[in-house]
């Protein structure tokens, strides 16, 4: 008996034991990655006050810089056309260089021109008893059309996604021609998620963008899309909208005020694709734009999210550019007629092309005038009269020393040009400690010169405290916040991405995560992981920046955002 309860208690000790090794087990790893204290909506502002005191970052006083009032030169932004890989080389010296959209002139499912302008390469095609061949350059059409539009590089023909770009370039006083009016079929498309689908058929019947834009109107939708500036189905989506709106007037004071209410509760504009399916991921969106040859090649938007197609069609027509000897002219008509064969079409429609062929749209052809006029239109009215306040986060550690800190300031001096003036500004440096260099103010002429004065007086040198860098931004957008609720808060940070003293990721994720305020990071010389750790927090881009393209990247960033 005395044994029996021996055993019962050293077995309830060894009970005792065990559980509390497993539930210590258990307290441990749930804790594995979040910040030291919980952060709500009530404490955040004492929590970043705590932080910041700790900081006690100094403040300049700002110095004038001298300010450049020239306009954006697009041409001396752009890198090096090699910069973009030709995917199909010549293989003789009669050929023509065409300028192809990505989804068709890259590799795997996005290879099909590659792979059809190699079979011509190879079939020994021959105009006026001469052997022919293409050169086939992988360029997005957005960044393709600035080329072309700036005279930087003109290649000898041009397929974008869709028509609209043909248009912009002919209305830049580029001549393009229409060699043939469809290479290969693509529609664009807004993808839904199902239950969000189905509430929306319940609603309003049925699905198109006429109530996909009143449900975002009405807050009912949470939507976003891509940079009409850049993207083929970003600028489609704008100018179906708009039409929307009035299809009397893409450019009327109805349809833009309608623009405005609409965008007001457009939550998400992304410089990229990638970017805005990422975002979607998160569950931040219920649905986005997306071309149907994408959707039908992505196991996950096809099981989760239905197509709904708008606007103009993508067939990939194909131009060519200025006054082409004949000789070229004959080239291209041949290669079109070439990559229509039935073998071909039936290879594209294997990598997801040429779907929904029956999809007809109901628009009619814009001119170019009017594209370009709709993309300033919404430059101007994109923020719907919530003005951006935007905290530019500068690395000046030791490591930032040489090309990064000027690479770093280039892109500022240069990048500052895409501020819209009803937006404010202030900028901040770190290295061992923290320094104010110009306080928020709204970004006229004035504070421009305060701007550049600061940016020209970055100096490298000290250790990394990015992270203390990012509470005072926090501080400053709060304090801001407090004078104007209206505002839209933006952090910038411009660092090597690297972190050795102050405050870590982890002290500082549930303030950003509270505040819900974006940050962007472009990367010089950087650790890319760091920087894109902190950019996807609330879904914001994050940029390397290497040498050759950093000025063009940061000046599509900041038109999107600023």
């Amino acid at each position: 008996m005395q044994k029996k309860s021996k055993f019962l208690l050293i077995s309830t000790v060894l009970l005792v034991v065990v559980f509390g090794l497993v539930y210590a087990g258990i307290t441990l790893t749930s804790n594995l990655g979040k910040s030291k204290a919980e952060v709500t909506e009530e404490n955040a502002g004492d929590r970043l006050s705590k932080l910041f005191k700790k900081i006690s970052p100094t403040t300049e006083t700002p110095v004038k810089g001298q300010i450049d009032l020239d306009p954006v030169d697009v041409a001396a932004s752009l890198p090096d056309i090699s910069k973009f890989p030709v995917t199909v080389n010549n293989t003789n010296d009669n050929f023509v260089e065409i300028f192809s959209s990505t989804e068709k002139s890259g590799t795997g499912v996005d290879g099909w021109l590659t792979d059809v302008a190699t079979e011509f390469n190879n079939a020994n095609i021959t105009v006026n008893g001469k052997s022919v061949s293409v050169k086939i350059r992988n360029i997005a059409s957005g960044t393709a059309a600035d080329y072309i539009k700036s005279g930087k590089y003109i290649p000898d023909a041009f397929t974008p996604s869709n028509e609209l770009w043909g248009e912009m370039v002919q209305a830049s006083g580029v001549k393009a021609q229409l060699v043939s009016k469809r290479l290969v079929g693509n529609v664009p498309g807004i993808v839904i998620a199902k239950a969000k689908y189905d509430a929306m058929i319940e609603k309003y019947g049925s699905v198109n963008i006429q109530s996909v834009t009143e449900a975002i109107a009405n807050n009912e939708l949470s939507m976003g899309y891509t940079d009409p500036f850049a993207s083929s189905t970003g600028l489609n989506f704008l100018i179906t909208a708009l039409h929307t709106f009035d299809n009397t007037n893409i450019l009327s004071d109805k349809a833009v005020q309608e623009f405005e209410k609409f965008q007001s509760n457009v939550p998400f504009i992304a410089s990229t694709t990638i970017q805005m399916r990422d975002a979607a991921k998160t569950g931040a969106l219920d649905g986005f734009v997306l071309e149907y040859q994408t959707y039908v090649n992505a196991a996950d938007l096809k099981s989760g999210y239905v197509f709904t197609p708008f606007g103009f069609r993508h067939d990939s027509p194909l131009y060519a550019l200025g006054d082409l000897p004949q000789e070229k002219l004959d080239i291209l008509k041949k290669f079109a007629e070439f990559v229509t064969q039935d073998k071909y079409m039936k290879t594209a429609q294997e990598k997801g092309f040429n779907g929904l062929d029956t999809y007809k749209s109901e628009l009619a052809s814009v001119d170019g005038d009017l594209l370009i006029s709709a993309q300033k239109v919404w430059k101007e009215k994109k923020n719907s009269n919530k003005p951006i306040t935007a905290v530019f986060v500068t690395d000046v550690s030791g490591s930032m020393d040489g090309e990064p800190i000027n690479r770093l300031k280039e892109s500022l001096l240069k990048g500052q040009k895409y501020l819209g003036k009803d937006n404010s500004i202030g900028l901040v440096s770190y290295s061992d400690g923290v320094t104010i260099k110009l306080p928020i103010a709204k970004f006229d002429t004035n504070q421009q010169s305060l701007f550049v004065g600061a940016v020209n007086s970055l100096q490298s040198g000290g250790g990394t405290a990015t992270f203390d860098g990012i509470v005072v931004a926090l501080k400053m957008l709060e304090d801001q916040l407090a004078i104007d609720p209206n505002i839209k808060p933006l952090i910038f940070v411009l660092s090597d991405g690297e972190t050795n003293q102050g405050y870590t990721l982890q002290d500082i994720k549930g303030l950003i995560e509270t505040y819900k305020i974006p940050i962007y990071t472009i990367g010089y010389n950087a650790n890319i992981q760091a920087l894109q750790n902190i950019s996807s927090i609330n879904e914001a881009a994050s940029i390397n920046a290497d040498t050759d393209d950093v000025v063009y990247k940061i000046g599509n960033l900041f038109n999107v955002q600023m």
